[in-house]
């Protein structure tokens, strides 16, 4: 297989939830209401004008769905850092899995899932999972980086299969995500048939007392907390290696914070602590800090702010019709490549989809209602270009890499809860463009003061400037311009 081959193998693991047969397991319930398609949790909120604002799209299924669409290696250029619990310690990486001295069945298993070398994030953090004695690590990763398969790997080889009883846990914001998580899990014990797995999800009920013989247990918050204290299933003082994965996801959702913690507290002081998320706020910080003590930390270092690739420019409108108006007259330049277009709500985005489709140009629409597998399956006909414009809202925004994207429009630039710029938000909307190195465009629609005010807010954030172009004609034949040289 080639050198990347690994990524191929270990999302096609992550995105499949079925055919559990390779580990002995207790397999979750079918049929019941966690197996449903998952549909994003988006919501509205009332504002002082009477409009409604696009609140943040539910993290777990953006989660999910990064995890669905990738099918090959994140292109990133971020390098990892790693801050180490004892700047005396030597640091140590590893450039084969042999490096590891795995247990043999375990390396049939890497092997077997395609990985033939280890990802970036995996060379620093792998060794630091698998020390003795062990070591807790807080660890920053996306989809595609094969963080899931390291965190396993840790796990099965942690495991004493003498031991009938639960070793390992491992926590997931959500039903669908756990289920991924275990079909890494299954797949690289491949091998190891002696490891057993069972899933604390809602709807697989034991009686109380049972006692769990699987070594590994994998659920969410609520139900394991309920498995460690109500029921007694797990004994949580006999826990060796505790996972909490999606931890920027998790504390989005309501009351799993709390149980996280309540399980953490539960566990020994010699509990080896893993967390990973994908994003750091201050809030994923600070929820870090409570569960894993005294941690080595593995960060992606954040890209540069200057969006120096991309080519950002403004177009005055006096209102939505003629932002609409100015959208038309550049179609025909920004679908030579592959555009984005950008509306703050789903209304928008569901009326100006309408509305381009009326004068006969061919765009998708992807907004917060479809569930994840529609969006998956509009995302992969946007990368084939059987589409050549995306429009869509936040749902889009991040983590989702197209290498055709040569141009995005903001048709609404972002705004946070208070009404103020969202520079993230921008940055990851524009960033779907000028990536892998390329050139790219962004086109912002100012239609109000209200919305000259965010883009001041914006060039100011980012130290840059925006070219003012005031006429369509003009501007329509910049874009031709530059549209038609990044494509060629």
């Amino acid at each position: 297989m080639a050198t990347d081959s690994w990524a191929l193998a270990v999302d096609k693991q992550e995105s499949t939830t079925d055919s559990f047969g390779s580990l002995v397991i207790r397999s979750p319930p079918r049929g019941g209401g966690d197996a449903a398609p998952r549909k994003a949790k988006g919501t509205t909120k009332q504002v002082e004008n009477g409009t409604k604002v696009e609140e943040k799209e539910d993290k777990a299924a953006q989660s999910l769905l990064n995890k669905m669409i990738h099918t090959s290696l994140v292109n990133t250029t971020n390098q990892v850092e790693v801050l180490q619990r004892d700047p005396k310690s030597p640091l140590y990486s590893v450039k084969t899995f042999e490096e590891l001295r795995l247990k043999d069945e375990l390396l049939r298993g890497v092997y077997d899932m395609g990985f033939n070398r280890p990802s970036k994030i995996q060379e620093n953090a792998l060794p630091m999972m698998l020390a003795e004695p062990p070591q807790n690590l807080i660890a920053q990763s996306q989809s595609g980086t094969g963080k899931t398969a390291a965190f396993a790997l840790a796990m099965l080889s942690h495991v004493d299969p003498a031991n009938k009883w639960t070793q390992c846990l491992c926590i997931a914001p959500t039903y669908e995500l756990a289920l991924q998580t275990g079909k890494v899990i299954e797949q690289m014990g491949k091998f190891y048939p002696e490891v057993k797995l069972a899933y604390a999800i809602r709807g697989n009920k034991l009686d109380r007392g049972t006692k769990l013989q699987e070594q590994i247990v994998i659920g969410t918050p609520g139900t394991v907390l309920d498995w460690c204290s109500k029921l007694k299933i797990i004994d949580p003082k006999k826990i060796s290696v505790f996972v909490l994965d999606e931890a920027d996801v998790m504390i989005a959702t309501q009351g799993h914070q709390d149980q996280s913690i309540r399980i953490q507290r539960m566990l020994p002081n010699e509990c080896q602590m893993l967390l990973f998320s994908a994003t750091f706020e201050d809030s994923v910080w600070k929820f870090a800090e409570r569960v894993v003590p005294d941690p080595n930390i593995i960060k992606l270092k954040r890209e540069e702010e200057t969006l120096d690739t991309i080519k950002q420019y403004y177009v005055l409108c006096n209102d939505k019709d003629e932002k609409f108006t100015a959208l038309c007259n550049i179609y025909g330049a920004i679908t030579i490549a592959q555009a984005m277009i950008f509306c703050h709500t789903r209304r928008t985005a569901g009326w100006l989809s309408a509305e381009l489709t009326k004068e006969g140009h061919v765009v998708a629409l992807l907004s917060g209602e479809m569930t994840v597998e529609q969006r998956a399956t509009i995302i992969e006909r946007f990368r084939e270009g059987k589409e050549k414009v995306l429009v869509t809202t936040n749902v889009c925004s991040r983590g989702i890499d197209v290498e055709q994207v040569s141009v995005v429009i903001n048709f609404d630039l972002p705004i946070d809860k208070d009404g103020n710029a969202d520079n993230e938000t921008y940055l990851h909307r524009i960033g779907r463009t000028g990536r892998f190195g390329k050139r790219g465009l962004a086109v912002n629609m100012i239609d109000s003061k209200h919305s000259m005010n965010i883009l001041n807010q914006i060039e100011e954030h980012f130290s840059t400037f925006l070219s003012l172009y005031q006429l369509i004609t003009t501007l329509y034949i910049l874009i031709y311009i530059i549209v038609f040289s990044l494509v060629t």
